[in-house]
């Protein structure tokens, strides 16, 4: 409440005009008989107030005991407040936000849609010719290195071409375009040579025919799965254990139904590269958070 009169104002106070019966609220009663009451501002500036130390404010902190459980409150729900603040389009590449994802996600949507839609036969021969088997990889290894990830097993709704946009699109919001194509690619190079090397010993020691030299081996299933490896360092363990032990426990469950094991093999090798790559991510994402 504002107070009527100026703290240190000095002079006698202003006459009031005379009135019949009693003064107005705040003046004194005139007759004879009636209690002299002070003016209710004089009241209100006289009322004490509590000393505060200078600069205090006047709003009262709470108990320390309440400040810390709340911020114990703050410290457990803010995992769950951030994921509730998700914005949902930033899952998926954006030209500005993610270039390397969302260009590399433009070529395997085009030859998805070459792989559906073109002749059967010329999609066979450019699959065995983008094929990382063993004779490719002897004559013209960078060139199918290469060409195999420009392909998706299964087109473009397959399981590993949605993991493919979720996951390097996050992982490259934390370390950058060109460090997400390293980790992609070093994953798509060790674990297809990890896979095919034994293949070309065993055929040589004659423990395969020679037909196994010619085994088509193509698409960007490694580097998802070394993507995956990797990007499970950068989050927070409440999330990292159950995606690595979720997606662990599917390649396991792959590679014990025998349908491809040598393909199951890699994908579990890439997870383990992934995995491995956690140092490097992590100093690198500290690199671009400065």
């Amino acid at each position: 409440m504002e107070r009527t009169v100026a703290a240190g104002a000095t002079g006698p106070a202003p006459e009031r005009a005379p009135s019949s019966g009693a003064d107005r609220t705040g003046g004194m009663v005139g007759r004879a008989g009636d209690a002299v009451l002070p003016d209710a501002a004089g009241l209100l500036d006289g009322m004490p107030q509590q000393r505060m130390p200078a600069g205090a404010s006047a709003v009262s902190s709470p108990a320390p005991g309440l400040a810390e459980a709340g911020a114990g409150v703050r410290e457990i729900a803010a995992p769950w407040a951030r994921a509730l603040a998700l914005r949902p389009w930033r899952l998926l590449p954006t030209p500005t936000g993610t270039p390397f994802t969302f260009a590399y996600a433009v070529v395997l949507t085009v030859t998805s849609l070459i792989a559906a839609y073109a002749d059967p036969a010329l999609v066979h021969a450019l699959h065995q010719g983008s094929s990382t088997d063993v004779a490719h990889l002897v004559h013209t290894p960078v060139t199918v290195l290469l060409a195999s990830g420009l392909w998706t097993a299964g087109g473009i709704v397959a399981p590993y071409t949605i993991c493919f946009l979720l996951v390097l699109t996050a992982l490259e919001r934390r370390i950058g375009g060109a460090r997400t194509a390293v980790v992609f690619l070093l994953g798509h190079v060790l674990a297809t040579l990890a896979t095919e090397v034994p293949v070309g010993l065993a055929v040589l020691a004659g423990h395969l025919p020679d037909s196994s030299l010619h085994r088509l081996d193509y698409g960007v299933s490694f580097g998802v799965a070394t993507s995956i490896g990797a990007l499970t360092g950068l989050l927070r363990p409440w999330l990292r254990w159950p995606v690595l032990a979720l997606f662990g426990a599917l390649l396991v469950q792959d590679l014990l139904g025998l349908a491809d094991p040598l393909t199951d093999w890699g994908h579990l090798i890439a997870l383990v590269i992934g995995v491995g790559l956690w140092p490097l991510v992590r100093r690198w994402r500290t690199a671009s958070a400065h």
